[in-house]
């Protein structure tokens, strides 16, 4: 547990130093993650689909608030769909548009998770956002994740109907079209089931964490999981929508993993040091609950640097002993002698050679002495 705390405050630490660099990488990835499963999932537009006009949006994006991420999503649906057919073009727009007034009306800041409502619908895990965003959130999260449930449920229709959007634009057909898109989208049952299990997830998720109990948390976190399988598989019982109970069970054990995962960077506390406290003032009696945090120091690591102690009469007689070899090696006649030596070969007699190794010796001698 200790390892794991001290991994948490690593990345705490590394996250607020580095924010200014961490932040737009984020958005980077959440665009580039946006863009990619549009262009997969529709993909009507090629140059739209080439890789190097997906990375240019999404490094657009990194430099740009958050809502511009959600106005980019869209603006690319928008042109895959024009690529299809015009009559796609309007439905979707106008979807958008009401979406949008209701979004901007309630939860302007919940732009991840209108982004990424969608993306966890094509990756077959959209159990993770009810869970998430109740224990994150506010209760005005449902109007973002509802939002993205219809995105991605119109969005669905439209790529279902896409040999009839391609058809020849006759007027006839035209009306037939809109007709098509707006029963699609009004009749679709398990676009409700989906908004309704959702929006009752995250309101009983935020309600339960709000409680002055011990471990409101994983109660919260437990009960949304139960809620929303059990209004998942009523809505499959009562509209024959033919979801598949094992896909719900295992997305939502997976959604219960995350959430812990969440739990843990985001309250981490020790109930078992819980501490109660009472006082009063002029005016009111306190009742205080006070539950610490887990939470461990992380040093930062230091450098040592190790030297030899040497003590201080020793360095002088060692400078002493140096600066007379120099001076004992100047008046050397061996010095002499290759300092004589220039670019050309010289030639030493022996008796110089002789001198020069007395010498030497003698200066060795007294050096030992």
């Amino acid at each position: 547990m200790v390892v794991l705390l001290q991994i948490r405050e690593r990345i705490r630490q590394f996250y607020f130093k580095y924010d200014n660099f961490v932040v737009p990488v984020m958005k980077f990835l959440l665009a580039l993650i946006a863009l990619i499963v549009i262009n997969k999932s529709l993909g009507y537009s090629a140059m739209l689909k080439s890789a190097p006009v997906t990375m240019v949006l999404a490094l657009f994006c990194s430099f740009l608030p958050l809502n511009f991420i959600a106005l980019l999503s869209v603006g690319v649906v928008l042109l895959h769909l024009y690529a299809l057919s015009l009559e796609s073009v309007i439905v979707a727009a106008s979807v958008f548009f009401l979406m949008f007034l209701l979004y901007f009306r309630f939860s302007p800041g919940d732009t991840v998770l209108l982004v990424m409502t969608p993306i966890c619908f094509v990756l077959k895990i959209p159990y993770v956002i009810p869970i998430a965003a109740g224990l994150l959130g506010t209760p005005t999260s449902m109007a973002s994740s509802g939002c993205g449930v219809i995105a991605f449920f119109v969005l669905k229709n439209i790529r279902n109907s896409a040999s009839l959007m391609a058809s020849n634009p006759d007027t006839e057909t035209l009306v037939e079209k809109f007709r098509y898109l707006i029963d699609a989208l009004l009749g679709n049952k398990e676009m409700v089931v989906f908004v309704a299990a959702f929006a009752v997830t995250i309101l009983a998720v935020y309600l339960i964490r709000r409680l002055k109990v011990d471990n409101s948390w994983n109660i919260a976190i437990a009960t949304g999981a139960l809620i929303d399988i059990l209004i998942l598989l009523a809505g499959d019982l009562k509209f024959k929508l033919y979801l598949s109970v094992a896909g719900i069970i295992f997305g939502t054990v997976f959604a219960v993993l995350v959430a812990v995962v969440i739990k843990f960077f985001v309250f981490n506390v020790d109930y078992s040091r819980t501490e109660r406290v009472q006082f009063e003032d002029e005016e009111y009696y306190y009742y205080v609950k006070a539950v610490p945090k887990n939470s461990v120091q992380v040093s930062a690591p230091k450098v040592k640097k190790i030297k030899g102690n040497v003590p201080e009469s020793t360095e002088k007689e060692t400078r002493v002993k140096r600066s007379s070899l120099r001076t004992e090696k100047k008046d050397a006649p061996e010095y002499h002698m290759h300092r004589s030596v220039t670019g050309k070969e010289t030639s030493v007699s022996r008796i110089e050679r002789e001198v020069a190794s007395r010498a030497k010796e003698s200066r060795e001698r007294r050096r030992n002495s």
